[in-house]
C-alpha cells in the first residue's frame, strides 16, 4: 500500500510508521519536524515538512505526493497536541483555539487535501483517524484536546455517510492509555493545572507501563487492510473493542448504531420521563 501519515515524527505516528514499512508498504510521513534521517534509512520512507494546522502547507504536501506516487491507499491522522490545559473558564483563548486547530483542522485538512489522490475503485480507499481522550465522556481541564477529539470522531460519521457510495471506508481510533508524550506533560503540569484525578491516573498509568501499544498498531493495520471492508463511519477503541471479529459482522454493523456517538434518552436507560 501507499499511505500517507501525519505525525509520523513521534509517539504512536513514529510507531506505527515503522510498523508499515516492516511490513513493505511506503510511506509517506508530515510532521512539523525535519524526517530525512529517518529517509535516509528507509528507503520506503518520503516526508514533507508540514503542520497540518495550516491549510497551504497540507496542500502543498498533497501536490508534492500526487506528482510523485499519483494515488495513494490510505490516509492516517496521527498528528495532533495536547495544548492548552486547565478550567474552560481560565483558559488561555488563543491557546485553545490552537489546541482545537491543530487536532480537528489538522485532521479535516488532511482528509480533504488527500481526498482526491485515493486509488479508483475496485480497492477500497482508507481513512483512519486519531480520536483520543474526552471525545466519549467529558475530560475536566482537557476542554480543547475533548472538544477537537469529539469533532473528529463526528467528522468521520459525516464524511461516511456523504461517501457511502464511494470506495472508501473512514474510521476513527481511540489508541487507549498508551505512554507518549502527552502523559508526560500531564505528569509535568501536575495536579494543581490538570486536576488530582487525572495526575493520578497519568501517575498510575506512567508506573504500571500504559496501554498496548501493539494493540493500537494491530487495530490501525487491520482498518487500513481489506479485513476492514465495508465498516465505515465507526469510533473504535483498540484496547477493548472486538475489532477483529468485525470482519463477519460488517452488513449487520452497517444497520446499526453501534461504535457511533449518539444521544441518550430515558427510553435507552429503561425509563419513561414525561
Amino acid at each position: 500500500m501507499t499511505i500517507v501519515l501525519t505525525g509520523s515524527s513521534s509517539g504512536i505516528g513514529r510507531a506505527l510508521t515503522a510498523r508499515l514499512l516492516l511490513r513493505g508498504h511506503r510511506v509517506w510521513g508530515l510532521a512539523r519536524s525535519n524526517q530525512q534521517d529517518f529517509a535516509a534509512h528507509n528507503p520506503n520512507f518520503r516526508a514533507s515538512r508540514s503542520d497540518v494546522a495550516k491549510w497551504s502547507e497540507v496542500a502543498a504536501a498533497a501536490s508534492e505526493v500526487s506528482s510523485t506516487w499519483g494515488t495513494i491507499d490510505g490516509l492516517v491522522t496521527c498528528a495532533g497536541l495536547q495544548g492548552e490545559v486547565g478550567p474552560a473558564f481560565s483558559a488561555d483563548p488563543e491557546k485553545w483555539s490552537t489546541t482545537v486547530r491543530a487536532n480537528l483542522d489538522g485532521t479535516y485538512f488532511a482528509i480533504r487535501a488527500f481526498a482526491a489522490l485515493f486509488a479508483p475503485a475496485p480497492r477500497r480507499g482508507k481513512i483512519v483517524c486519531f480520536s483520543g481522550g474526552g471525545a466519549t465522556k467529558p475530560r475536566p481541564n482537557f476542554s480543547a484536546y475533548g472538544v477537537a477529539k469529539t469533532g473528529v470522531v463526528r467528522l468521520v460519521e459525516t464524511i461516511a455517510e456523504e461517501e457511502r457510495a464511494r470506495a472508501l471506508d473512514i474510521n476513527a481510533i481511540a489508541p487507549g492509555g498508551i505512554n507518549t508524550r502527552l502523559t508526560d506533560e500531564v505528569l509535568a503540569l501536575g495536579p494543581a493545572v490538570v486536576g488530582a484525578a487525572e495526575f493520578a491516573a497519568a501517575e498510575q498509568q506512567k508506573s504500571r507501563g500504559g496501554g498496548s501499544l501493539d494493540r493500537a498498531l494491530d487495530c490501525v493495520e487491520w482498518l487500513l487492510s481489506p479485513a476492514s471492508d465495508g465498516i465505515s463511519g465507526r469510533l473504535i477503541a483498540a484496547p477493548w473493542d472486538p475489532w477483529p471479529t468485525l470482519t463477519q459482522r460488517a452488513a449487520d454493523l452497517a444497520a446499526t448504531d453501534i461504535f457511533t456517538l449518539r444521544r441518550i434518552v430515558p427510553e435507552d436507560r429503561g425509563r419513561k420521563w414525561e
